[in-house]
Formats: C-alpha cells, sequence, structure tokens
C-alpha cells in the first residue's frame, strides 16, 4: 500500500500507485512551452530547491508541460509520476506552477538522491479567490518581509494578497502629486501602548513612521506575479482617512488641523464630499492604477461615521440635491461615484460589506466581515463576494489561551475553527452561491508591531485557510490535515517564517 501523501491543499483527485521514482543527484527538470513567462522561471527555481545536487544530469527527470487549452481552468493541472518520469501538465503557467509546488511537496530524501511516490493527480481550485490581508496602515512592514509573505502564500497556493495601504493611523504609500501624504500622512508622533479597549492607556512617546516608494511597490507587484500571486491595494474612503486629512485638511468637513492617529479606534473624521476631494482622490487612483495592475481595486467603505456629514453644509446639500434619503445613501452615492471612475479605467471596485448600506455600486464586490450576512445580500442581488467572517478568517484574534499568547485584539480563533469554515452559506442557492469568489484571511497589526509577529498570527491558521479554498468540501478532513501539517510547517521553516506551533504537534 502506498504511503499517504502529506500535500497542502489536498488535491482534487489522488491516484497513489505501487512504486517511486528515483532521482539521482544533480537530477534535472525541464520546462516544455509557455513562451519564456517569468511564472516559469520561478517554477524551475522552486524544483530546484528540492532536487538533489549533484552534477547536472543529461536526461531531464521531471518534465513540465504548457499547453494551452481554452477549455481548462488556467489554474488546473495533472501530475503523473512513474518509475521514469515526473510530469506535470498545465494550460497554462501559473497550472504548471502549482503543479510543479505540489509535485515539490512529494520529493523525499533517499539514500543517494530523492525519491517521489508514484502517483496521479489532477487538481484545480475550488475557488478563484484565494486571498490573506495586510495591513501595514497601523505598523509598517519592511519590503524583504512583504516578500517572505508572498513566498509562504505562493507555497500553498493562495493566490491574492490585499494590500491595506491607507489608515487613520498611517499613509502608506508614496503618491507623487501629494507628496504631503508620506511627509505628513505617513507619521505619527507617538503609538498608544497596550490595549486599546481595556486599562490604562499610555503612549510610547517614539515617533513612528514608514512609506512605500512607487518603485518599492512595484518591485512586490513583480515579485508576486512571478509567484502566481495578485496583489489588490486598498486605499480607504470616505472614513479611516485620518492620515489624509492630518497632509490636506482642506478635504475634511471641518477645518483642521488633525493629526495622525496614535490610537486605535474609529475617526469621526472623514472625507468631504465635495469635488475637491473626488478630484483627489481621482489623481491618487490614477496612480495606484499605474503601480498596480489588478483588476481590482479596494476603497475599504467600512466604519465611516455618518457624524461628521450630519454637521456639514456641503454633505446636506448634496444629499438634498439628489434626492437622497440620508447620510448612508450619500454613503452609497460616494462609492457609486468612485466605482464609475474606476469601471471607466478598466478596473473593478471592491468594498467591506458597509458598501451595502444605502444600497450598492452596481458592479461593486463585497467582502463580508461582519459576518456572513452581508455575503448573502450581496449574493442574492446577483454581486461578486469574498468571505472574510471575523469570527472564522480573523487572524488578529487569539489562536489560544490569552495567558500564554501575545496581546491581540480579542476573540478567539483557532486553527481547528478556521479548518471548519465553509465559505458558501448554506442559505445559498447553487446560482446564488456561484457569486462566492472564495475567502479571505486577515490581519490587522493594531497588536502586531514586527514581521515576526504578523507571520506567528498568521500560520498556521493561513495553511488551513488555502486547503478550504482550494480543496473540494468534500474532500476536507480534520485528521487528514492534521497528519500533513508537519510537512508544511516543515516548508515554513526553510522560508525563515515564525508561526504558531500547534500543541499537539
Amino acid at each position: 500500500m502506498p504511503a499517504p501523501l502529506a500535500i497542502i491543499p489536498w488535491p482534487r483527485s489522488v491516484d497513489a500507485r505501487d512504486g517511486e521514482l528515483l532521482l539521482p543527484r544533480g537530477a534535472r527538470a525541464e520546462i516544455r512551452g509557455g513562451g519564456g513567462d517569468p511564472l516559469l522561471a520561478r517554477t524551475a527555481e522552486r524544483l530546484a530547491e528540492v532536487l538533489p545536487s549533484g552534477p547536472r544530469a543529461h536526461e531531464a527527470s521531471i518534465v513540465i508541460e504548457v499547453a494551452p487549452d481554452g477549455r481548462a481552468d488556467p489554474e488546473s493541472y495533472t501530475v503523473e509520476v512513474t518509475r521514469d518520469l515526473g510530469r506535470v501538465r498545465a494550460a497554462s503557467p501559473r497550472g504548471a506552477f502549482y503543479g510543479a509546488e505540489t509535485l515539490a511537496q512529494l520529493v523525499e530524501p533517499a539514500p543517494d538522491g530523492s525519491r517521489v511516490p508514484a502517483v496521479r493527480i489532477e487538481d484545480a481550485p475550488r475557488f478563484r479567490w484565494r486571498g490573506l490581508h495586510l495591513d501595514v496602515g497601523r505598523h509598517w512592514m519592511p519590503v524583504a518581509s512583504i516578500e517572505r509573505w508572498i513566498d509562504a502564500i505562493a507555497r500553498f497556493k493562495l493566490n491574492t494578497f490585499h494590500w491595506h495601504l491607507t489608515e487613520d493611523q498611517g499613509w502608506r504609500l508614496e503618491i507623487r502629486r501629494y507628496p504631503r501624504l508620506v511627509e505628513i500622512g505617513s507619521k505619527r508622533k507617538e503609538t498608544i501602548v497596550g490595549h486599546a479597549r481595556r486599562g490604562p492607556k499610555g503612549y510610547d512617546g517614539v515617533p513612528y513612521a514608514g512609506h512605500y516608494t512607487p518603485d518599492e511597490a512595484r518591485h512586490v507587484v513583480a515579485y508576486a506575479r512571478e509567484r502566481g500571486v495578485t496583489v489588490v491595494p486598498e486605499i480607504e474612503m470616505p472614513g479611516h482617512s485620518l492620515a489624509a486629512l492630518a497632509a490636506y485638511p482642506e478635504l475634511a468637513c471641518r477645518p483642521g488641523p488633525f493629526e495622525v492617529r496614535t490610537t486605535w479606534g474609529i475617526s469621526e473624521e472623514v472625507y468631504c464630499p465635495k469635488e475637491q476631494t473626488f478630484e483627489f482622490l481621482e489623481n491618487v487612483l490614477r496612480e495606484v492604477m499605474a503601480i498596480f495592475p489588478s483588476r481590482y481595486i479596494h476603497i475599504g467603505g467600512d466604519e465611516a461615521p455618518k457624524t461628521r456629514w450630519r454637521e456639514c453644509r456641503i454633505a446636506q446639500d448634496l444629499i438634498a440635491r439628489e434626492g437622497l434619503r440620508d447620510e448612508d445613501e450619500l454613503q452609497s452615492w460616494f462609492i457609486r461615484r468612485i466605482e464609475r471612475f474606476l469601471a471607466a479605467n478598466g478596473r473593478r471596485l471592491v468594498g467591506w460589506d458597509e458598501i451595502l448600506e444605502g444600497g450598492l455600486a452596481p458592479n461593486a464586490t463585497v467582502m463580508s466581515w461582519r459576518g456572513t450576512a452581508g455575503g448573502i445580500v450581496a449574493a442574492r442581488a446577483g454581486h461578486d463576494v469574498v468571505m472574510c467572517p471575523q469570527e472564522d478568517l480573523y487572524f488578529d484574534h487569539y489562536q489560544g489561551p490569552v495567558e500564554s499568547e501575545p496581546l491581540a485584539i480579542g476573540g478567539m480563533t483557532t486553527l481547528d475553527d478556521v479548518y471548519r469554515y465553509e465559505p458558501v452559506p448554506a442559505e445559498l442557492t447553487d446560482a446564488e452561491a456561484a457569486h462566492v469568489l472564495g475567502a479571505q484571511g486577515q490581519l490587522w497589526t493594531e497588536y502586531m508591531r514586527t514581521p515576526e509577529h504578523v507571520e506567528y498570527m498568521a500560520f498556521p491558521r493561513a495553511i488551513a485557510l488555502a486547503e478550504i479554498v482550494w480543496s473540494p468540501r468534500e474532500a476536507r478532513d480534520p485528521a487528514g490535515f492534521r497528519a500533513r501539517l508537519p510537512r508544511a510547517l516543515a516548508e515554513l521553516d526553510r522560508l525563515g517564517i515564525r508561526y504558531r506551533r500547534p500543541e499537539d504537534l
């Protein structure tokens, strides 16, 4: 009987066979087709990492074949390993990359090289949006740590990096037209110490700063693309905008000056819905789109208090002029205007589920974070949805006993909680369920000052997420996942990722 295979995420179809392919020292992989796509160069590098070193063999032991097929899922692949050859077939470079990743997970050391068990695997993802979010507004993370992050998520076939770049506590992307966004907006005078919601409040008295240049952001985009990952930028509006208003107070509903926020939580200050604001936001988004080729641009839309709009003559005149019922409909009007701008530039708007309030923009995609209700409403209305419920997929929650874990925002989301999560709500019909693009894990960094802390909070929960968004629902196997997890953790060790080791491993 063939030994169990330690593959994560588990493939759609696995036919384990007797025998194995022996890879001598110097074994090499050969790529055929694909037109020199940079993703294939990374595919070759990935296989080189696991093949036994030695004098280069003349004959290829592993062949990667890319043959376009308009009928196939572009992320699908087939792996076939016999005693003579390991072969990956795919219709696209991305499928080949995923097939090679699966094959790499099968390689085991042998006395005189390596071995790969004989097997045939046919595979394709269940969902097309398989994401992980990272907030760098509260705490900035170096580019090198972002690269390590992308390497880790790509290893488990996650394909979307949602990069949350602006917040009340810091604007992190340089916009050439508006230099004060980083000169002023990327810096706060100090940071709260301890938990913002409980205990006495204190501040560290240490100035905090950090931002990315356009070239650094383009580098991250290219680095991700070479690993099959799309970077989706988030530029928050109309709320969570205090850092921008500190830089450009004329965009607010009341006179400044304002300061970049030094504590966590929600600011009452929001963008004023006047023409000057929309000129600013459109100019910002033009520079963002020039850096990020992603089809989707995330505009936030969450936690936008309406107090300032209720007090603002410009906002109230706009409500009357446009025949809007209230400030919720004003937010919808605001989002619809931004959506039209993005659509005119060939992009699609995605926002948190608060964009449902007051009426949803016609082609908006909803990220359902306040449970699943928003996702259900949006899918029933024919809108695409990414499921991100905080109860199951917020990785800033504790993952073990509070007394033995680093300070976190609250909540409890264990590895098992993540693995049990089902992205398609039972309430949806098959037609409505087709609007569920996938799911995404969130990391808000109020209480994560370092890349190492971020990684500790993300992994291995992100590995459980990877399996639930890739593997067939009927293949969900908690015991099998736990048995395969040590191999995945060894991959994190090789990448230098600091993760939380489950108590039972």
